[in-house]
């Protein structure tokens, strides 16, 4: 669910209005909470409602619009009501648009209530670090301690900006985990054995079955141009751009991945799989296909969760069985993989937070938003399953991990009762990166990231896929990231971390 990508048009976008963003810094200042919400807030965390006027708060979500918002809109102003005397207006932007708008709202001054934020989508360092969302720390301690009780709190450590929370964090997975995820078809078939398999270089026996004995439509290495080769590092701006620090560095030095041997090493792996065809030949140009429903493939890559199998199955129709890549790795950018902020203009942010409180301590109203309404868009059946009816699908699918306290939610028939008691063993589990909680301003050199990015979009693609020999392009490229200044990023990435890293001891 959360990614580790960073979107290479939203860090330009956030370059490109950067002055206009600056223009929010006046207000990036904690508000003070006006007396009435102060007097509503109980001793015992409860609400008066009697004390509160009416609001209503505007909010931003990522994803296609659903037919059925308003109805459902309707029966959350009606609890929101009830509970906090306000009401909400949610606004869906879709997927490939959200970041993109959002900066062109945020730099207008739309004095908006909430929106969806993360490391992928409206990117949150770089709008927190230039004044679009208001400070949250006196809030969370006036209107949010119960996010603070459910929360587990490396999210909130992890996504500070100079001490400074901006976001809420979704309860859901905190590490991430990369795993090659396998299409049970063709084991059985083929009698193929992945107890063993764990690298690139370990999947070279099933693919060249699968390119011996298949049509040549099924793919034994399904992966678009996205595709990176794992690498044990955690990365500084994203995957896209070849800066990151070794999980287990002794050193704590950021470098340029595409001089390690490491990273040589999985080209050359991915040159041969190209050319022995076991990747798609228009892997570079190819923006994304969806293995799960053409089931046309051996073996992709994709970032799992406890019992990810299951529902990977359950939307398949068909056995999909993984192994994985790497232990868990509890990075800052997964940390915000799934947020949600309070704009710098909002006039409401009381409010806000207190609806954000709810959002993830109230069981009801998180179902509400994220499933509809029971009877119309689900059943209900032995708690805490429920069933999908056809008007979820049809009218209402709205994106559940970017909706709060993933914790709260209802199963589906087939999913194990102790999934959340999984998820939190699994976050438990993870070692934890060099660089959590490290968020790297590119403000001091935000000329030459722009110009890397550049770069990173004419090579990255071709290189990583193998469509390029790495002999002959991987010098060209490294000489290209340095004139466009890679080596003044990592200076400066390392003077950052380096105060940082004193800061913390």
């Amino acid at each position: 669910m959360t990614k580790k990508k960073f979107s290479l048009l939203s860090l330009t976008m956030v370059m490109l209005l950067s002055a206009a963003l600056t223009g929010c810094g006046s207000k990036n200042e904690t508000s003070t909470s006006p007396a009435k919400e102060k007097d509503a807030v109980q001793n015992d965390g409860t609400i008066d409602v009697s004390k509160l006027d009416p609001v209503t708060l505007k909010m931003y979500m990522i994803g296609p619009n659903q037919k059925d918002l308003p109805k459902v809109q309707e029966e959350i102003n009606k609890y929101l009501t009830e509970k906090i005397n306000a009401k909400l207006d949610i606004n869906m932007i879709d997927w490939g648009d959200y970041s993109q708008r959002m900066q062109v709202i945020t730099s207008s001054g739309e004095d908006y209530d909430i929106a969806f934020t993360s490391s992928w989508a409206f990117d949150y360092l770089p709008n927190a670090a230039k004044g679009a969302f208001m400070p949250l720390n006196d809030l969370l301690e006036q209107y949010g301690k119960g996010i603070k009780e459910k929360l587990d709190p490396r999210f909130l450590e992890g996504t500070k900006v100079k001490g400074v929370n901006y976001g809420i964090p979704a309860n859901k997975e905190l590490a991430q985990q990369f795993v090659w995820r396998f299409n049970k078809k063709y084991l059985d078939k083929y009698n193929l054995d992945i107890s063993n398999v764990t690298t690139l270089e370990d999947l070279e026996p099933l693919l060249k079955t699968i390119k011996e004995k298949e049509p040549a439509d099924i793919t034994p290495l399904a992966v678009p141009k996205s595709f990176k080769p794992y690498l044990p590092v955690d990365f500084l701006i994203g995957d896209e751009i070849p800066i990151g620090m070794f999980l287990d560095t002794k050193d704590f030095k950021f470098m340029n991945l595409l001089e390690s041997p490491e990273l040589k090493s999985a080209l050359n792996t991915m040159r041969k799989y190209y050319k022995a065809g076991y990747v798609r030949e228009d892997i570079a140009t190819l923006d994304g296909i969806d293995n799960i429903k053409t089931g046309k493939f051996l073996v992709d890559r994709e970032i799992t969760q406890p019992y990810a199998e299951l529902g990977w199955s359950r939307n398949a129709g068909y056995d999909i069985v993984t192994r994985p890549m790497q232990d868990p790795v509890i990075y800052t950018s997964s940390a915000a993989g799934s947020m949600m902020a309070i704009s710098s203009y909002s006039k409401n942010p009381e409010r806000s937070m207190m609806f954000l409180n709810l959002l993830n301590t109230d069981v009801y109203l998180r179902n509400l938003i994220q499933s509809g309404i029971e009877g119309v868009h689900y059943k209900k059946l032995e708690d805490p399953y429920i069933e999908d009816l056809p008007a979820m699908k049809d009218n209402y699918a709205m994106p559940g991990f970017a909706l709060g306290n993933m914790f709260l939610t209802y199963l589906h028939e087939g999913e194990p009762k102790d999934k959340w008691d999984a998820f939190e063993k699994f976050n438990s589990s993870a070692i934890v990166a060099p660089t959590f909680g490290f968020n790297f301003d590119t403000a001091p050199v935000k000329t030459e990231v722009a110009s890397v990015t550049n770069v990173a979009k004419e090579f990255i693609p071709t290189l990583y896929t193998g469509s390029v020999d790495p002999d002959e392009y991987l010098p060209k490229a490294i000489q290209k990231f340095k004139d466009a200044g890679i080596d003044k990023v990592i200076a400066e990435a390392q003077k950052q971390f380096d105060a940082w890293k004193a800061e913390q001891k």
